[in-house]
């Protein structure tokens, strides 16, 4: 029997709306513990910038990951573009990156987009151990998971394991213009929109292997047209090849907990 198995989209430092969310699906007690047995969630990562606790956010996870495991179910988590963002920030902060389009910098971008100093206080090397060794791509079953909509990740391999060894051999480094083309590519995005959306996911599915991609980063709304606070499902879309699990928690919208596989109601 199939383990029941979920994906979070980006929490960008939303702990409250996290933990009521996934109380909702009974996956956490009333005192913030895994209840979730032998259940599989999956956080496509950007737990950090935007809202007021990051780094709490970081701490809960742990702590399930941790839980979890002992229940003989699973938590795992995804990098995104904000982790690499929040890292960059921590080892290279205001150094200035090589480049031939003007002033560049970890500082400059982290607090362009969101960046806490309470999070960058906040950080351990607990904390940075951890982040730096959590996969850029993965698979839960038929889904590629990923964070970005983008097809970037295949300059660092043409297999989950090759991509995930090429960033962490990066993010183990100290390679100031090899971290920045990592937060760069990842900030990409929309790959699969488009009239020739499903083609193109169609051949990342072929590379990478799996049946549909399921990613956060792109906000719904955004894709929609809307505002996220009319967010109430995710958005199954390039011929269901692909489906965005952003409900732009941190501009109002809701915390989407989604069961893979999931299909639109009828």
């Amino acid at each position: 029997m199939d383990v029941p198995t979920y994906a979070v989209g980006d929490v960008h430092g939303h702990r409250e709306e996290l933990t009521d969310a996934l109380r909702g699906k009974k996956l956490l007690d009333e005192n913030d513990d895994w209840c979730g047995g032998d259940a599989h969630l999956w956080f496509l990562g950007d737990f950090v910038d935007r809202g007021p606790d990051g780094v709490g956010v970081i701490d809960l996870v742990m702590r399930l990951e941790e839980q979890a495991a002992d229940a003989g179910g699973a938590v795992h988590m995804l990098l995104g573009n904000h982790e690499i963002l929040l890292l960059g920030m921590y080892h290279f902060g205001d150094t200035e990156v090589p480049s031939d389009f003007g002033p560049r910098s970890f500082a400059r971008s982290w607090e362009i987009n969101g960046g806490q100093l309470s999070d960058q206080d906040a950080l351990t090397d607990d904390h940075i151990e951890w982040l730096s060794t959590r996969p850029l791509v993965a698979h839960s079953g038929e889904h590629l998971l990923l964070h970005s909509d983008t097809l970037e990740y295949l300059d660092w391999g043409d297999t989950e394991d090759e991509i995930n060894e090429t960033a962490q051999e990066i993010l183990a480094g100290n390679d100031l213009a090899a971290w920045w083309d990592v937060w760069r590519r990842m900030t990409t995005r929309y790959a699969f929109r488009g009239p020739d959306g499903a083609e193109v996911a169609e051949r990342l599915l072929e590379v990478l292997g799996g049946e549909r991609i399921v990613h956060g980063h792109s906000v719904i709304a955004d894709q929609l047209g809307i505002h996220p606070t009319q967010i109430e499902a995710p958005f199954l879309y390039a011929g269901g090849k692909v489906l965005g699990i952003d409900g732009g928690l941190f501009a109002g919208g809701p915390c989407l907990i989604v069961p893979l596989p999931w299909e639109p109601e009828d």
